[in-house]
């Protein structure tokens, strides 16, 4: 058994970004500018977007943080974003989800510029996914498959199975897998809570990519010898040992799962970081189009 250490791989991105960056400013060129508006005072949220501005730091990038009420009307919200559309300073926008229940998060993300849409939640952008045109991936399958890509994973002919079928997640990661690309041409298998024989399909999935939001939920007898398996899923689960007062588990019961694999992220560790890398390099991308 091996480990996907996302932290790993997505230092390598930011180094790399790093330098291109820096490059950049001796040249004159635009440094890339990430916008974040924050809801609310959510703690997981709280904790994402912290990340992701000290990713812009680390990385050479601009960032601002917008903090609104967590009662802000729908519409106030809108205006905010469409202001970001028209500035030429920006480059990439993200709204971070969940938000209010007043609020819509397809009217929010519908209202996102698709050329600052690094999110890669825009309709446009994942009409483009589709159809194998360029575009903004959503940053957490982005980052699966830059993580596979970083440690040289075999995906080519290989059954995949996909637990969760979220447009966040489950979905666009199956459409990424499947496309003839490298990594990807897998053979993919979506499951979801209606599926039947869960536990049967996963113990053929050479590739097992867990984003059902089920904490412990892929057990040892569901994983076969030699598979590669993806763990997406992060809860918070109450720990009076933990001076936060929580720990984090995946989606995977990686004690026991992990002797049979043979690679397997950690949670946290896994995918969170490489998240944050993919959304890096959607900003860089903005930055370059709009440049």
């Amino acid at each position: 058994m091996q480990i996907l250490d996302g932290k790993v791989a997505a230092q390598a991105i930011k180094d790399e970004l790093k330098i291109t960056v820096a490059q950049r400013v001796i040249e004159g060129k635009k440094v890339p500018h990430l916008a974040a508006i924050l809801v609310g005072n959510n703690g997981a949220s709280e904790t994402y977007v912290a990340a992701k501005v000290k990713a812009c730091e680390e990385t050479g990038f601009k960032s601002t943080l917008i903090r609104l009420e967590q009662d802000i009307s729908e519409n106030k919200l809108l205006e905010k974003i469409e202001k970001l559309n028209n500035d030429p300073d920006v480059d990439g926008i993200l709204v971070q989800l969940p938000l209010p229940k007043h609020i819509s998060d397809k009217k929010v993300i519908n209202a996102i510029d698709p050329d600052k849409d690094v999110d890669g939640f825009h309709p446009v952008s994942v009409g483009k996914m589709v159809e194998g045109i360029p575009a903004f991936i959503p940053a957490t399958p982005y980052g699966i498959m830059l993580l596979l890509e970083h440690y040289k994973i075999e995906t080519k002919g290989k059954h995949a199975i996909v637990l969760g079928r979220s447009n966040i997640v489950g979905r666009p990661i199956s459409i990424l897998l499947s496309g003839n690309s490298n990594p990807g041409n897998c053979t993919v298998t979506i499951c979801h809570s209606q599926t039947k024989n869960i536990k049967e399909l996963c113990l053929q999935g050479d590739i097992i990519v867990a984003a059902i939001g089920i904490p412990g939920f892929v057990k040892t007898d569901m994983v076969k010898d030699g598979a590669v398996v993806i763990d997406v899923g992060i809860t918070r689960i109450e720990d009076a040992t933990k001076k936060s007062g929580f720990r984090l588990k995946g989606d995977v019961d990686f004690e026991n799962v992990s002797p049979k694999c043979s690679w397997i992220t950690p949670v946290p560790g896994g995918v969170g970081p490489m998240t944050i890398a993919a959304l890096m390099k959607n900003t860089f991308r903005s930055c370059e189009m709009s440049n």
